[in-house]
């Protein structure tokens, strides 16, 4: 029996997986899945951490918990009368992992082998195993996080931890530790003292200067002599938090003297970290008011060019300064002797100003570089400064450097951010297609780009042909830079799409892949880059991670993420590892470059041009928290001007792309076997062709269509070939790349406010789709299947066009005519029929009459096998008659060789 479970008590069976959270599903004794508002307050019944289950998070029928909820809340029963138990013995191990963990975290040796590598924790020296390692590291990880703080600051905060734990200083009976910082005296130092108060009061006590070196137990008042021995322990525990205090006499009240730079330190460090374990901290009032306070500098830019059409991005510009400090206007020999006498705080008439030394060195470094080394409007939109990317005469919340442009270097911003009238670059002769309007813009923009130095991120909606505008540009690249290859990091799911798309469109680049059990690693991928000297490399973004080092190893010419919302979380391993590639450009494809946080805006950008969106914790301060905690218009609009130069977005709404765009863009979408479809594959076409040699003309031909029937449902998936019967998302997904990414595709379209058709031949594909799409993202799809009856048949379509559920699944049968679905906009072929006028009637419920939108067709097709193979056949055959194409009778008439070539798997 689990530690979690009483006699007579309720049950839940959890389901529990782990990414960088956990995902808890609840199942009751009946095996039904239980929304967690139902068991979510029995949970969190003793929670007092969360506000009993106020702060969590939902996401369908999912609970997220950070590994730190996970450990505090299953480290013991969660409440008296509800068990909580897992639904399989992987469950198991995750729950009673928590109390293992939660054993751990109050061991105060753990503290003697956490250390901090840059951003990450490490558990070394062999405590417990690798599992309680990781789990231990991401839960401080976590824990720092929710106290605001990094793991640069875990070496201040461990002997405090180790010795009193996350939650701080239990309260004292009747007085409160505090530190306590004064301001400037005549001596012009800050004191920095531990103080004593009652709990009632509000006045600090401390020994007086004379009495400074005297132990505790002769200091204190007799009220609070009894507890000298806490309050010295309490003192030193308090200034162990404390970086700026590099040593002191445990035995007596610490005192000493600050210089400016010093309280500055504090401010900025040690302050924090006080404050995020509870403890009380007294600074002047003043100077909490004026902490933020800065120097301004206005700088009035110009161009010596008048002419707005011959000012480019290299155009030299001129400043005329200005500076004020807090609307004290300053003349620049004020400034400069402000800088040359190095305060951090100083008094302006009556008042007390706090001012940034290093800040105003840096201001000082900028304006003279800018005076001496002919700054261009290139340069300035890297410095850290984007008002200049603002319209002029906006409320600004006194910004610290605000620049005004004349009028021609206002026009010559505003093409760049509007992305018209951008340099044009013939379009490469040996690309096999023509570029649409829009995408030359997009290939323009792409190469402009490149020339300036700066990254981008192409947001083109899905279907308006991002590929193509990065084959194009590509080939342009590789034609100018023979040389170093250019990456492309993928998703498993689009690889062979991409392998099959550079193929079709530019055949001159030479492409390589870099996947698979057999990929070279080490000195062998170097030697097969010399040797082979590919144009293109293609790899996945786990293989990416995995062989870090040696791509690492790499400048390339070029570096593209595709479907770049794969880096969206930081924190990930594979995030941060992937950001730190090196190539001469950075292009990121994605249709969402936000799916739920800025902070994935905010990680793309960290990866095409690193820095241009500050810190994180910059980033934060300045545009997550207002736009949103307080949904911002202002920062909004802030943010929108600066990551303008620097995202391509149009969509399929948008006038003018209609324009060009035809009214059906069909595609073909490209998925390998798993190893596990490849191998049954290969043996089912070998034991069928060796049959064959042995059978009448008749017989031949009902084999082969037997055949084609198991094929097309291996290249599914291989369930529906072995008959078995349905797990969960987790387990099926991964055993069929197409089925992962028609799930995925059509959750992706569910999520963005669209609708799409999914069509199959087969009943138990269409049962697997339903199962998975409702698993992971909680939409009831219907099936419609010829045993369906007309009344239930016509409600369903009724219910998809008024726009009542997002996905319908449909048996390519009884739902490929007589059916109008023109409230769908993407339509989705799990399975190839070998008669395309099937599936074009099949594609007509969505684009006939009435159809206002753009239908995007996605047919996909597995490499190698019998579908593209046909697919291929079907292509060069359309001239010919009809017939030919009319059902699958015609491949029975085929000769054993041509047969066995069109069944054989081809990687």
């Amino acid at each position: 029996m689990n530690q979690f479970q009483t006699e007579g008590s309720k049950t839940y069976y959890l389901k529990i997986s782990r990414a960088e959270e956990f995902r808890i599903q609840a199942i009751n004794e009946a095996g039904n899945r239980i929304p967690p508002e139902i068991w979510k307050p029995y949970l969190y019944f003793l929670d007092k951490a969360s506000f009993y289950g106020l702060a969590s998070r939902i996401d369908g029928l999912d609970l997220l918990l950070t590994p730190a909820d996970f450990v505090r809340l299953f480290q013991q029963k969660p409440h008296h009368y509800v068990t909580f138990l897992g639904q399989s013995p992987a469950d198991d191990t995750w729950l009673s992992l928590a109390s293992r963990v939660s054993d751990s975290l109050n061991d105060p040796e753990l503290w003697n082998h956490v250390e901090a590598d840059g951003d990450d924790i490490v558990i070394r020296d062999s405590y417990g195993d690798a599992e309680i390692q990781s789990f231990l590291a991401d839960t401080i990880r976590h824990q720092l996080r929710q106290k605001g703080l990094s793991p640069a600051q875990l070496p201040f905060i461990s002997h405090f931890v180790q010795q009193v734990g996350w939650d701080g200083l239990p309260a004292a009976d009747d007085y409160v530790l505090a530190a306590q910082l004064s301001e400037p005296d005549e001596d012009a130092f800050w004191s920095f003292k531990v103080v004593l108060r009652t709990k009632r009061g509000s006045v600090y006590w401390s020994p007086s200067k004379r009495r400074m070196n005297e132990p505790f137990e002769k200091v204190l008042p007799e009220k609070w002599r009894a507890h000298a021995s806490e309050i010295q322990e309490r003192q030193s525990l308090l200034l162990s938090l404390c970086p700026a205090v590099e040593s002191f006499e445990s035995d007596r009240f610490y005192q000493a003297d600050w210089t400016d730079a010093q309280v500055l330190d504090f401010l900025r460090n040690d302050a924090e970290i006080l404050q995020s374990f509870g403890i009380e901290v007294s600074i002047p009032s003043w100077l909490k008011a004026v902490q933020e306070s800065k120097v301004r500098v206005k700088a009035n830019v110009h161009s010596p060019i008048k002419k707005a059409s011959v000012v480019g991005l290299d155009q030299i510009i001129r400043f005329d300064w200005q500076f004020s400090l807090n609307g004290h206007e300053l003349s620049m020999q004020d400034f400069n002797q402000l800088v040359s006498e190095n305060k951090e705080f100083i008094r302006i008439g009556n008042e007390w100003v706090r001012v940034d030394s290093a800040l105003l060195m840096q201001l000082r470094k900028m304006i003279e570089e800018a005076e001496d080394a002919d700054w261009t409007i290139k340069d300035m939109l890297f410095q850290n400064v984007p008002e200049i990317m603002l319209e002029e005469n906006i409320e600004e919340d006194d910004p610290l450097v605000e620049y005004h442009l004349n009028k021609s270097l206002r026009t010559l911003l505003d093409k760049l951010l509007d992305k018209r009238d951008l340099p044009p670059t013939p379009v490469p002769a040996n690309l096999h297609t023509t570029l649409r309007p829009y995408q030359k813009t997009g290939f323009d923009y792409l190469v402009f780009m490149r020339e300036e130095g700066f990254g981008l991120c192409l947001a083109d909606d899905m279907g308006l042909g991002k590929t193509v505008q990065l084959i194009a540009y590509l080939l342009h690249v590789h034609s100018k830079n023979p040389g170093q290859p250019s990456l492309i990091i993928c998703p498993t799911s689009v690889l062979g799409n991409w392998q099959k798309e550079l193929e079709r469109f530019a055949p001159d680049l030479k492409v390589g892949m870099h996947y698979g059990s057999s990929r070279p690693k080490g000195d062998q991928f170097t030697n097969y880059l010399a040797s082979e000297r590919p144009d293109v490399l293609l790899s996945t973004y786990g293989i990416a991670s995995s062989d870090a080092e040696e791509i690492q190893a790499i400048n390339w010419t070029s570096i593209t993420l595709d479907e770049a919302q794969n880096i969206k979380n930081m924190y990930t391993k594979q995030s941060r590892t992937i950001r730190k590639f090196k190539g001469g450009h950075h292009i990121a494809l994605t249709g969402t470059p936000i799916e739920n946080r800025l902070s994935e805006l905010w990680s793309i950008f960290d990866f095409i041009n690193k820095g241009y969106l500050y810190r994180i914790k910059q980033f934060q301060e300045n545009f997550m928290i207002p736009i949103e905690r307080d949904d911002s218009e202002e920062h909004k609009e802030k943010l929108r001007q600066r990551i303008q130069p620097f995202l391509l977005r149009r969509t399929k709404k948008d006038p003018d792309l209609q324009l060009n765009l035809p009214e059906k863009l069909e595609q073909l979408e490209y998925c390998p076997l798993t190893p596990e479809q490849a191998a049954l594959y290969e043996g089912l076409v070998q034991d069928t062709v060796q049959k064959m040699e042995t059978l009448t003309g008749f017989e031949k031909k009902g084999l082969v269509l037997k055949m084609l029937s198991k094929l097309k449902q291996l290249c599914n998936h291989p369930s529906l070939y072995l008959k078995e019967p349905y797990t969960t998302a987790d387990e099926i997904l991964p055993r069929s790349q197409k089925l992962e990414r028609i799930v995925t595709l059509a959750g992706e379209i569910a999520e963005r406010g669209e609708q799409c058709l999914i069509f199959t031949q087969y009943i138990g594909m269409g049962h697997l789709l339903q199962q998975a799409i409702n698993e992971l993202y909680g939409h009831e799809v219907p099936f419609l299947t010829g045993s369906m009856p007309k009344n239930q048949r016509d409600s369903l379509v009724a219910a998809f066009q008024a726009g009542k559920f997002p996905i319908f699944i449909l048996s390519l049968k009884a739902g490929g005519t007589g059916l109008n679905l023109t409230a769908a906009t993407h339509v989705l072929h799990a399975d190839r029929w070998w008669n395309p006028a099937v599936e074009n009637q099949a594609t007509d419920r969505a684009y006939r009459i009435g159809q206002t939108q753009f239908v995007h067709v996605h047919k996909f097709v597995t490499i190698g096998t019998i579908e593209e193979k046909i697919d291929s056949l079907l292509t060069q055959k359309q001239s010919m008659s009809e017939q030919f194409i009319q059902s699958s009778q015609w491949m029975t008439e085929l000769s054993d060789n041509e047969l066995k070539e069109l069944f054989t798997y081809n990687l």
